[in-house]
């Protein structure tokens, strides 16, 4: 007699890793612990319903809920593998996955679960909080509009003012750039007023201070740096024109311009491992006073005045090209040709040049000569019109570079004052240049998630709650990817040893700085097949390779993490 079998195949890929990297980080036991789930909620908890919805969206690198179940209904051998509990795939049903938006977007709830989560994971991974970063992003899309809603139209970081947006406000750790505070905003919000909520937001959720907040202008505002100093924090920002003017900035360079100053040279290491001047500059100190919570406070803050040697070159490269583009246009300006006009006046010129010189941003910059030629020339009757003499006039612009203006402006190109109140002995200048410099670690996270893996834009929800929601649940996201990311490099740096097999076509090629990305890349194509008898189930497990166990011992888990899915089961009689 026959026996039929039921064989099914299951793409395994990194979601085991996902999933007990997630359990380690204490995700779920936390989010049952703040979030109550509303009394009709049955089967799988809420923490574990969400870790599984946090595995998707890194794995499938994407976060539309209605894709969720139709993926869990292929994986269900795997979820159940490696979770110890029956997981059924109406377990995350879209509506029950807004629910869990919803539950995210209670403000007080989302807050104590963040203080809880951060100091999770600060016991957890022994990190050492010491440089926090503050900065902004905006979401757009093609949402509806209303006067107290989320979306709102506002200046754009995407570069799409035409669409409404919601704002995010994130405050990172370094070195890894892991989020220890999410705000979300109504898109027209300034960015000012958005930093002393943040930095509130990180010292209840991480209870310490003397931390430094790095941030960009913005953060330059007198009342937060008020704020950070009474705290008994650091601060570093660049100063704007709003809080340094040109007569300020002029009297700090003059001294340097006559040579009675002395620079400090700011070096870093190159990728060949050789040290490269990138900066130059001094500090002076001055005495400032503010305002917090109605109490006057005062405080010794260190400006540095700081020469980037980059930014400078960058600029006198722009200058010249912005030059040499006014001077073509100003030479072209009164040519004949088909269809070009022709100034007839000196004054219409002489307007006409000034547009060109401001346009390229050069005033100043260029002499300008109007030369003026006439010549008599004949007209040929026509018809009803005699034979008649009438005179031409040549205009023409000539430019000349002024030198001496040129120079000037170069001379200040590369300048920018930044603003501590840091100690000299624990933050000097060459340190607090670098610490600033660092600020595309922030930026990277932005990426993520906006981008590739996270894809926050274009965001699938239209209610400001589920908006709310799924930003913060993209936060804890990226945290998942951004501690996965750090542990592995912190493991290589203290054996001393690279990562190799993780680039297609090089797989001897190393590296001791693996993206998160590439790590969980590593495991795709990873199947379990499962072969259903009359009296047991047989499990076969793609074999591990050998970066595959690499990696999982970097991270501190065993292999049985994935081994457990092939354990062969019995049918009982």
């Amino acid at each position: 007699m026959t026996e039929e079998l039921t064989i099914t195949t299951e793409r395994v890929d990194d979601i085991p890793l996902l999933l007990a990297h997630g359990e380690r980080m204490g995700i779920p036991a936390l989010l049952d612990e703040w979030f109550t789930a509303h009394g009709n909620w049955s089967g799988l908890r809420l923490g574990y319903t969400t870790l599984v919805w946090l595995a998707h969206i890194l794995s499938e690198s994407d976060h539309r809920m209605n894709h969720v179940q139709p993926w869990a209904e292929k994986r269900l051998e795997t979820l159940n593998g490696c979770m110890g509990q029956t997981v059924r795939a109406l377990d995350l049903s879209d509506d029950r996955l807004a629910s869990i938006l919803h539950m995210l977007s209670d403000d007080e709830r989302w807050s104590a679960f963040e203080c809880a989560l951060n100091g999770q994971l600060v016991r957890v991974y022994a990190l050492r909080p010491e440089i926090v970063r503050i900065d902004s992003t905006t979401a757009s899309g093609y949402w509806s509009v209303n006067e107290a809603g989320l979306f709102q139209f506002g200046h754009s970081k995407d570069h799409r003012p035409d669409l409404p947006q919601v704002k995010v406000v994130f405050s990172t750790l370094d070195p890894l750039g892991m989020p220890v505070a999410t705000n979300v905003v109504s898109g027209q919000s300034a960015d000012d007023p958005l930093y002393v909520p943040a930095i509130q937001q990180v010292r209840e959720g991480l209870g310490c201070s003397g931390l430094l907040y790095v941030g960009d202008c913005k953060m330059a505002a007198l009342a937060t740096r008020a704020f950070v100093q009474a705290g008994g924090d650091y601060y570093l920002t660049p100063l704007p024109k709003a809080q340094l003017s040109e007569k300020e900035l002029d009297s700090y360079l003059s001294s340097v311009w006559s040579g009675q100053q002395t620079l400090t040279s700011v070096y870093r290491e190159g990728r060949d491992g050789k040290r490269e001047r990138i900066a130059e500059g001094y500090e002076r100190e001055v005495i400032l006073v503010g305002q917090v919570d109605g109490k006057t406070i005062t405080w010794t803050e260190r400006r540095l005045i700081i020469h980037s040697l980059s930014r400078a070159q960058a600029a006198e490269t722009a200058l010249w090209k912005r030059l040499n583009k006014a001077r073509t246009a100003l030479y072209a300006l009164n040519e004949r040709g088909r269809g070009k006009k022709r100034h007839r006046h000196v004054a219409e010129l002489e307007e006409a040049a000034e547009a060109i010189l401001k346009k390229h941003k050069v005033q100043g910059l260029l002499r300008l000569t109007y030369q003026v030629n006439s010549r008599w020339r004949t007209v040929r009757s026509y018809r009803k019109r005699p034979t008649r003499t009438v005179i031409d006039l040549d205009m023409w612009v000539i430019p000349v570079v002024d030198d001496c203006a040129v120079q000037d402006a170069l001379q200040r190109e590369g300048w920018r004052v930044y603003a501590t109140n840091g100690p000299a002995a624990q933050l000097p200048l060459e340190q607090t240049v670098r610490a600033y410099r660092d600020q595309y670690i922030v930026e990277r996270g932005y990426g993520r998630l906006k981008g590739h893996p996270l894809s926050l834009s274009p965001m699938y929800v239209d209610r400001d709650d589920h908006a709310t929601g799924l930003i913060r649940l993209l936060s804890i996201a990226l945290r998942v990817l951004t501690l996965l990311e750090f542990v592995v490099r912190r493991q290589l740096a203290e054996e001393g040893s690279e990562l190799a097999g993780l680039y297609a076509g090089n797989p001897k090629r190393t590296t001791a700085r693996p993206t998160a990305e590439r790590l969980l890349e590593a495991f795709k194509e990873i199947t379990l097949t499962v072969i259903q008898e009359s009296q047991r189930t047989i499990r076969h497990l793609t074999p591990l390779s050998t970066v595959q166990g690499r990696i999982l011992a970097l991270l501190d888990f065993s292999t049985d993490v994935y081994t457990r899915l092939g354990v062969h089961s019995l049918k009982p009689p």
